[in-house]
């Protein structure tokens, strides 16, 4: 089994809840079921104003005696935490930034997850080094993430014989599964979960009972609201910057998001992919070829 290729996301932050109502006090609030967080389960969840616009996402796992992990934006952390706070009022739970002594680490390779000894079923998870690891809960070919103090790294690096190498391989392969990345990919109080993969995506639980946001986006759902998606394109001609605008023949129909090595995200309205010839999508004078994810419902 060749080697796994490991990266640290110092761009992410780690903030944790723990107490006795740390729990029930996250699931009053975020898009997913966080009972069903467990030493061998991590799940993805979205934080959302009460009109249930997009402000932030996280992935949520259990570290040691209960408490819960928070891998989110990092330089978006104290923002978070200082909502999360508002909402606090009498819960018996406690909320902290642990950034700076515990890391998120990316691995990824050809069977990453039996070499880590899980399956590869999205967020299935495991106890590691005073910390926890588990398969990516949006897609298994994203690989796995590490929530560990950074202490730790130098012997987690041994035990899955991973060796740290840029993060190019992985963001494109992020970009091609369609996944977003927070605020690079979706606009904070403006964008919609569904618009974005999260119901597909895993990331929301239609079950659980209320949340923070949780009318418009169950609206959304059963009414077929879904105007725009966030698709993977393909980028020939000179790379756009994102945030450039998307036109089809002279009209805007979209906005150009991430951006790696040929490939981009582009948040597009559904009409625009309608009667599409080639060629006719547009980001300055780059032509794009959406493709639409396997995983894609719509």
């Amino acid at each position: 089994m060749s080697k796994l290729s490991a990266h640290i996301m110092e761009q992410r932050g780690l903030l944790q809840a723990s107490g006795a109502d740390a729990r029930s006090f996250l699931q009053g609030i975020v898009s997913n079921d966080v009972e069903r967080v467990a030493p061998e389960r991590a799940i993805w969840a979205a934080f959302l104003t009460p009109q249930g616009k997009y402000l932030h996402d996280f992935l949520i796992a259990e570290g040691p005696e209960g408490v819960l992990l928070l891998d989110c934006e990092g330089e978006r952390r104290s923002d978070l935490l200082k909502r999360l706070k508002l909402y606090k009022l009498r819960s018996k739970v406690q909320l902290s930034d642990r950034t700076e002594d515990l890391i998120s680490l990316v691995l990824w390779g050809e069977g990453a997850p039996a070499a880590a000894g899980l399956p590869a079923d999205p967020g299935a998870a495991r106890p590691f080094h005073g910390g926890s690891l588990f398969v990516d809960p949006r897609r298994a070919e994203l690989g796995l993430r590490a929530l560990i103090p950074r202490s730790a790294l130098t012997a987690a690096l041994a035990e899955l014989d991973a060796e740290p190498v840029g993060l190019g391989v992985w963001e494109r392969t992020r970009i091609a599964a369609g996944v977003p990345d927070g605020s690079r990919d979706m606009q904070v109080d403006k964008a919609i979960l569904l618009e974005n993969g999260f119901d597909e995506l895993g990331g929301v639980d239609w079950t659980k009972g209320c949340y923070m946001g949780q009318e418009l986006t169950a609206r959304t759902k059963y009414r077929g609201l879904i105007k725009k998606r966030l698709l993977p394109v393909e980028i020939a001609g000179p790379p756009p910057e994102p945030g450039t605008p998307v036109t089809k023949n002279g009209k805007e129909v979209g906005e150009l998001r991430s951006v790696a090595d040929g490939l981009g995200l582009a948040l597009l309205r559904l009409t625009a992919l309608d009667n599409l010839a080639p060629d006719t999508l547009l980001a300055g004078e780059a032509k794009l070829t959406p493709k639409k994810p396997d995983w894609a419902a719509f």
